[in-house]
């Protein structure tokens, strides 16, 4: 996080780097692509067709033309233009990736505002796929949705993205952007992985080699230092250890070193949360979501949500938190039980003027600064960090003070949302360490496969309007899912 991969997409989107290939068409998705939707009126299908800058133009200038009726030639030259680009196959080729996109029919035609994050998402990808570009520049996509799409995408992708199920499965080269500088490696994230691990390995072996040496020869140095015997001897090795010094092989950072720690609460009976033949519906005419549901979540839970958008797991979860009451049915808490959620929504409105510190003791107010400085430490957020405003933190730093927050009441459970969004792969490792030692109960709405089958123990499929226990992995639901 903040090594400048969204600058550096966006220098190529712009043509801002030199020698960069004129000639190449490209389309950039970027990060804001899906709150960007959440205002237009339009419908997906009217968004996608925009895309296409040219031909939205020449339609307009054709209907201007055909109004006035006083430019002939102009207008003959519009028609030849929008033959040219296939302007009346626009609509029939833009249905079809969107189909492809998985959208049903009647969203295709729905507003774009309508839609949910991972959704507009899909929108803002349907455009750029809408304008066939050689080279396709995506900036974590993955964040709200699953891309089996691009696993056959026929032209040149580049993509930022945490999720190493995508990354092992689509990509066909590495590059690694640390120190400003740009690493390539031919293969797949856990071929780099592998390649990464050697690299330190040896990286550490030639380290520790010439601390010794140098250990060594200060040794030598400072026990002969008076011995006018021994004096051009120390000087040689005195002009031996400048030398090594001058050229020294600087202690390997190991990223993976980076750890989280969330504080155990108090032990409670099970169980904390109890669903009891729950039914559930909005009213208004609109079917029930839920119907006879039962479930219960302890101290030792690990549960993934699962359950294609608009299921009702954002229902479900508001349900077990006592947002929601049911129609029918009960959801029993523990009266002692303390809950903390964590959406991006949380991450967002912490207020970017003020710091880790100051967010947190107007959340919490009654505590001394020392006490959250201590907290902020344990997601790795000590000293300049803590005191940073936050508008100057990465997107992964500001989850992590999103996690500080999460923890700070000691939960009993921690309901996770999409937790490994705007997080680099060493802060999930560490997220996925952290929850797996974690005292208390763990649910977990989120499509990385990978972090999911790392810490859940049980997955929950939440559709036609039952909550059901799903035997086998993500990935198994996943095939499962695309074979309905």
């Amino acid at each position: 996080n903040g090594a400048g991969k969204t600058t550096l997409l966006r220098f190529m989107s712009h043509y801002e780097i030199e020698k960069f290939p004129r000639h190449v068409r490209m389309q950039h998705v970027e990060q804001e692509s899906a709150s960007k939707l959440s205002l237009v009126e339009d419908s997906v299908l009217s968004v996608v067709l925009a895309a296409d800058y040219e031909r939205t133009l020449l339609l307009a200038e054709e209907k201007q033309l055909l109004e006035s009726n006083d430019n002939p030639e102009r207008i003959h030259k519009v028609h030849e233009r929008l033959q040219q680009i296939d302007s009346d196959s626009a609509e029939s080729r833009a249905r079809t990736i969107l189909a492809g996109l998985q959208f049903p029919e009647s969203v295709v035609d729905g507003p774009a505002k309508a839609l949910s994050g991972g959704w507009r998402m899909r929108t803002a990808l349907a455009g750029a796929l809408f304008m066939s570009p050689d080279l396709l520049l995506l900036d974590e996509p993955t964040n709200h949705l699953d891309l089996e799409y691009l696993e056959t995408y026929p032209k040149t992708l580049i993509v930022v993205s945490h999720d190493r199920n995508f990354l092992n499965q689509v990509t066909t080269d590495t590059i690694y952007l640390a120190k400003q500088q740009l690493s390539y490696h031919r293969g797949n994230f856990q071929s780099f992985e592998n390649t990464q691990e050697e690299l330190l390995k040896n990286q550490r072996k030639a380290y520790e080699a010439q601390q010794m040496k140098v250990s060594h020869m200060q040794e030598f140095i400072d026990r002969f230092r008076c011995n006018a015997k021994k004096a051009p001897l120390v000087q040689s090795r005195v002009k031996a250890l400048e030398k090594i010094m001058r050229t020294a092989v600087e202690e390997p950072e190991d990223p993976r070193a980076f750890k989280m720690n969330f504080p155990p609460p108090e032990p409670l009976g099970r169980p904390i949360i109890s669903v009891e033949n729950v039914a559930f519906g909005y009213g208004d005419g609109r079917p029930e979501l839920f119907h006879d549901v039962n479930f219960g979540i302890d101290m030792s839970s690990r549960i993934g949500i699962l359950g294609v958008n608009g299921s009702g797991k954002s229902t479900l979860i508001n349900l077990m938190l006592g947002k929601l009451d049911p129609t029918h049915g009960k959801c029993v808490r523990n009266p002692r039980v303390r809950i903390s959620t964590f959406t991006q929504h949380h991450v967002d409105s912490l207020d970017l003027g003020k710091t880790a510190v100051e967010n947190m003791m107007e959340l919490f107010p009654g505590h001394e600064p020392d006490e959250f400085r201590t907290h902020l430490g344990r997601f790795n957020l000590s000293g300049e960090l803590a005191m940073k405003p936050t508008r100057k933190l990465s997107g992964g730093q500001k989850s992590r003070v999103g996690f500080a927050v999460l923890t700070w009441r000691l939960p009993h459970v921690v309901v996770l949302d999409e937790p490994t969004n705007h997080l680099d792969i060493e802060t999930i490792d560490a997220l996925i360490d952290a929850l797996r030692n974690y005292k208390g109960g763990v649910v977990i709405v989120s499509h990385d496969q990978h972090f999911v089958n790392s810490i859940c123990t049980e997955l929950w499929v939440v559709g036609d309007r039952k909550v059901t226990r799903f035997q086998g992995s993500m990935a198994e639901y996943k095939k499962a899912i695309l074979n309905e």
